[in-house]
């Protein structure tokens, strides 16, 4: 490490799992390695930039050295408490970095929190507006280049090996907040209808979640649809865009996000997308054209836009194509990447400067 002479940025990842912040740091910090010095901090992730553990971090700035300024660049409240830790208490030049994505009032701790950040990424305009102080909006991006459409949907799905002619998913953690429950009950209404269609569902379940995720299992079963209903467990890394490429449309009821990178993978995948109303949704797809939004919470809302979608599979094909065509313009991870850059740079221009004034 005595070699590295670019400015440093740490991208912490406390997680312990792979979630959708994960995804963001990994797509991130092989870019960012183009002009900066890049560690990830915590948890190791799918990538090859240099990664520490925690423990790890001052033996790292002892052979580093403490005279250049590093950004350390936070998206969880125990990665912000870490930092200032590291800052004041072992005294390491950071400037402090944290991106927000809540979309509503943060508690008193996270408050204090980010009050004691030196530059404070909004993800979106809504979400700038529950901090105090915010220095740059920034949604984030994807890679268009992993999540790409296949050739051909119907294709895709047969080499999945599942029944069905076309398949449709929900992608998330089971449990009431991701509405697990309301594509479930959706796929109760629909299903029986439409028979060349197979549901997926993919996520991870925690033990608490269990009992929620059994009594979905029984309304399945009620119904007589378990079969066409395959629980396809926590997706790896490196196979959620072959999922992506194989459904035609993609179901992201949650009854809370913050921002929400499942629909806008699906969407580059070249997927229909039918989402609920908050995160980034509204503002993603456009009604008709890419998918639909409905209300948080409305289940016959949701069904109704579902049907749309089924009862023309030929249509949701098209739509795709749209949907794919706007995630390139808008959400590409490239163009995150160069706006978090254009961050970085003015903080470590704006540091040199307060030091040579001293």
């Amino acid at each position: 490490m005595s070699s590295i002479v670019n400015p440093l940025i740490i991208l912490t990842n406390f997680h312990s799992r792979f979630t959708g912040v994960s995804a963001t740091i990994a797509n991130l910090a092989e870019r960012h390695e183009k002009q900066f010095d890049v560690v990830i901090l915590g948890k190791r992730l799918p990538v090859s930039t240099p990664q520490i553990g925690r423990w790890q971090l001052p033996r790292f700035f002892w052979k580093r050295g403490h005279d250049k300024i590093s950004i350390w660049h936070a998206r969880r409240n125990s990665e912000m408490l870490l930092g200032l830790f590291a800052k004041h208490v072992l005294r390491i030049p950071l400037r402090l970095v944290f991106t927000t994505v809540a979309l509503r009032r943060h508690s008193f701790f996270p408050r204090f929190l980010l009050s004691k950040m030196d530059t404070i990424i909004a993800t979106t305009h809504e979400a700038s507006s529950y901090v105090d102080r915010c220095d740059a909006i920034i949604p984030h991006g994807i890679d268009t280049e992993v999540f790409t459409p296949p050739e051909d949907k119907l294709a895709a799905w047969q080499q999945s090996g599942l029944p069905g002619k076309y398949g449709i998913g929900i992608f998330g953690r089971i449990r009431a907040e991701k509405g697990t429950d309301l594509f479930v009950e959706a796929m109760c209404r629909l299903l029986p209808k439409y028979p060349e269609f197979t549901a997926i569902i993919a996520g991870h379940c925690k033990s608490k979640d269990i009992p929620f995720k059994e009594a979905l299992k029984k309304k399945l079963s009620d119904a007589g649809i378990e079969d066409r209903v395959i629980w396809l467990g926590q997706v790896s890394a490196d196979e959620r865009h072959l999922w992506f490429q194989r459904i035609a449309v993609c179901v992201a009821p949650p009854r809370y996000e913050g921002f929400g990178l499942t629909p806008v993978e699906a969407m580059s995948c070249g997927a229909t997308v039918v989402a609920t109303r908050t995160g980034i949704f509204p503002t993603l797809i456009e009604g008709g054209k890419t998918g639909y939004v409905v209300d948080v919470g409305d289940t016959d809302s949701l069904v109704k836009a579902l049907d749309s979608c089924l009862i023309n599979p030929a249509e949701i094909i098209q739509q795709g194509h749209a949907g794919r065509e706007h995630v390139c313009r808008y959400y590409d991870i490239r163009q995150e990447a160069t706006a978090i850059e254009a961050v970085y740079q003015k903080i470590l221009v704006t540091s040199s400067l307060q030091e040579n004034l001293k």
